[in-house]
């Protein structure tokens, strides 16, 4: 049968496309990626660029491939990492890190790395004790720790030596044994870094040892400094030997200054040793016993949005509170009936949170942040408290500061006047207001710190007491500036640098990273001056919850509350800690001898700060009170995030805020009187 011209091309049109279709090539498809370099450690402050590669399951390179690199969220406090793939580690930290694959045609492939950001080189060494006298025959440990030169402590294995090993000789573990009357100098090594330890072993013989007190009777948690005095065959003291100092039974400590802590009820015995002579002294400790009711006094709840700061007004009837969470509200609240608070007004303000609040000192002005504003112009505004119960705003400063602005601290000296410190998102440099006329407010200085990387800088919290700046600066600590007290020459203009208090907080949270993963939340949040003691609070929460968990009940944060000993300015030290349980630490407040504090998950809390502090504070029986401020009426259900606290010095009332909930009015009540049966 002959087909005609018409048939033909039909068939050709239904041929051609079923043979194109036979021939045509499988879409290619991503088996792998390859990230470089291959070294995935970097030292802080430096950079990196990462590089991707995709290939097929044969191994060939495929092209048009476009890559994107992500930091975990968490980790921006401790990096930056840009689409193209440069990444800056600002500080000692594991920066994870999402690598995403995508091409026409292919299902996307992603992949997570994980960098790992060390200290630089060994700069110096800190050796304890500073120096030791000895006796032949005692033994005494010393220590060593290595930092770098931005203070970052290092994980160096240190060598020991002794330069005159026949008057005392070390083993590997920096264990000394005094061997005969002489000098020396033991010799801690690590690179290029040494550090002597000069050792005298005297040249007298104990005869004698006499330890004071010999009894003692007080409670858990009191700090009770013992002292030796030695004696030789002739009677003559024998002064400034090293005693090595232990304790036994029970649970505390006791420092190389002889200053002890217990931490249970019941004996302990107290020992100085120098070599094979010793002296004991006994103690009876009993509870601590500073247990109190907590009660409800008033309840403002908030279901809108978040609740942020609390702050009252001087006259103790007024006060604001913030919010956040896409909240632009700042309200004001009449608290002149406790039991009974209620909103007389409110401060609408393009900011979508309102972190920070506070009154100026003679209550006439307050000030409040802005973090978060849609158009991006954030900063302050100040309002006038003419009406406390009806503030207007009158002016507000966004120059330099609109990437947003976390706390705010108004303070008052007599020599200039009233300023504000202000921290800054964008830069994590102090900026610092000139408000004698409020209406007008001018920058004078602005400081920050150096040896890092802008990307990694973070101002968080700011404390001022009797004209030193206490600058809680996350990564890099706290760090101490005069800005009027006068022991560096500084003033609100010429802010100066007084010392720094940093410490290794990937050791202190190694377990946080367990628990959710590498790049948590970590670092130096909130400080506060009391008398001889800085008490500065770490805000700490995992990378991610518990696998598999969805409500805010799962998740939880961290955190440890630190006291710092600044009797000594310039060299800052920390001597007692407290960490709860299960929660955090967030802000805190002192009044008399008790400290209130915001626990996020864990409520509010309230604990005895009296006499000198030692030690584990929680574990001293310290705790007076607890509150778990979660209850159906908030924004979040039955979960409490307890953000801070503000003690009312007119009726002592504690004012909390939670988070989740709004705000809880507590009062504090009198110790119960202990009936006497007869």
């Amino acid at each position: 049968m002959t087909l005609s011209f018409a048939v033909v091309p039909a068939l050709l049109a239904l041929t051609l496309p079923l043979a194109a279709h036979a021939n045509a090539q499988p879409a290619p498809k991503m088996a792998r990626l390859i990230i470089s370099p291959a070294s995935r450690t970097i030292t802080a402050g430096d950079t990196v660029r990462l590089r991707a590669e995709a290939r097929d399951a044969q191994g060939n390179v495929l092209n048009g491939v476009t890559f994107r690199y992500r930091l975990g969220p968490s980790a921006r406090f401790e990096g930056r990492l840009d689409s193209l793939g440069l990444l800056t580690a600002s500080s000692t930290a594991v920066l994870p890190v999402t690598v995403t694959a995508t091409m026409p045609g292919a299902a996307p492939m992603f992949e997570v790395i994980e960098i790992t950001a060390v200290p630089g080189p060994a700069a110096r060494i800190d050796l304890a004790p500073a120096a030791s006298k000895l006796v032949v025959g005692q033994r005494v440990r010393a220590t060593a720790r290595a930092y770098s030169a931005t203070d970052d402590l290092r994980s160096d294995r240190v060598t020991w030596r002794s330069e005159q090993p026949a008057v005392a000789t070390v083993n590997a573990t920096g264990l000394i044994t005094a061997r005969r009357p002489g000098r020396t100098a033991i010799v801690a090594t690590t690179g290029a870094v040494s550090q002597r330890l000069p050792i005298t072993v005297a040249t007298a013989t104990v005869s004698a040892l006499t330890l004071t007190p010999t009894h003692v009777e007080a409670r858990t948690g009191d700090v009770l400094r013992f002292t030796v005095l030695a004696k030789d065959a002739a009677g003559a003291p024998i002064s400034g030997l090293t005693p090595t100092w232990s304790f036994s039974p029970g649970q505390g400590q006791i420092d190389a200054d002889g200053a002890f802590v217990g931490y249970e009820p019941g004996d302990y015995t107290i020992t100085a040793s120098f070599g094979a002579r010793s002296v004991e002294s006994t103690i009876t400790l009993a509870p601590r016993d500073v247990r109190r009711p907590l009660s409800l006094v008033g309840r403002l709840p908030r279901s809108r949005f978040t609740t942020e700061e609390v702050w009252l007004h001087p006259d103790g009837k007024h006060a604001y509170l913030g919010s956040g969470g896409g909240g632009d509200v700042l309200y004001a609240l009449d608290i002149s009936n406790p039991a009974n608070p209620r909103v007389t007004d409110s401060i609408i303000s393009n900011t979508r949170r309102v972190n920070d609040v506070m009154t100026f000192p003679d209550g006439k002005f307050l000030v409040f942040t802005r973090e978060g504003a849609s158009d991006r112009k954030n900063g302050i505004v100040i309002a006038s408290l003419e009406d406390p119960a009806h503030p207007k705003p009158v002016a507000e400063f966004t120059e330099g500061v609109t990437g947003g602005v976390h706390s705010a601290f108004v303070y008052k000296q007599e020599k200039y006047g009233t300023f504000i410190f202000l921290t800054n998102d964008g830069t994590g440099a102090l900026h610092i207001l000139d408000v004698n006329d409020p209406y007008h407010p001018k920058e004078v200085a602005r400081w920050k710190t150096e040896g890092r990387p802008e990307a990694g800088r973070s101002l968080h919290d700011i404390d001022l007491r009797d004209g030193l700046l206490y600058a809680s600066y996350w990564n890099d600590g706290l760090i101490v500036l005069d800005v009027g007290n006068g022991i560096k020459g500084g003033s609100p203009s010429n802010p100066v640098k007084v010392s720094q208090f940093k410490y290794d907080l990937n050791a202190m949270y190694k377990q946080v990273e367990v628990d959710g993963g590498p790049g948590f939340i970590r670092g130096t949040h909130t400080a506060w001056r009391h008398k001889n003691y800085v008490f500065i609070a770490d805000e700490v929460f995992p990378a991610a919850g518990p696998k598999g968990t969805k409500d805010a009940s799962a998740g939880r944060a961290y955190g440890r509350l630190q006291v710092v000993d600044v009797s000594d300015i310039t060299k800052p030290k920390a001597v007692a800690f407290y960490e709860p349980e299960f929660g955090g630490v967030h802000n805190v407040w002192v009044a008399g001898d008790s400290l209130y504090m915001g626990a996020y998950n864990a409520g509010f809390r309230v604990f005895d700060i009296s006499g000198e502090l030692r030690g584990d504070l929680r574990a001293q029986g310290r705790e007076i009170g607890h509150l778990n401020t979660a209850d159906m009426d908030g924004l979040v259900k039955n979960a409490a995030m307890t953000w801070g606290v503000v003690v009312n010095p007119k009726d002592g009332l504690a004012y909390v805020n939670d988070d989740h909930n709004g705000l809880w009015i507590v009062r504090i009540e009198p110790k119960p009187i202990k009936k006497v049966i007869p």
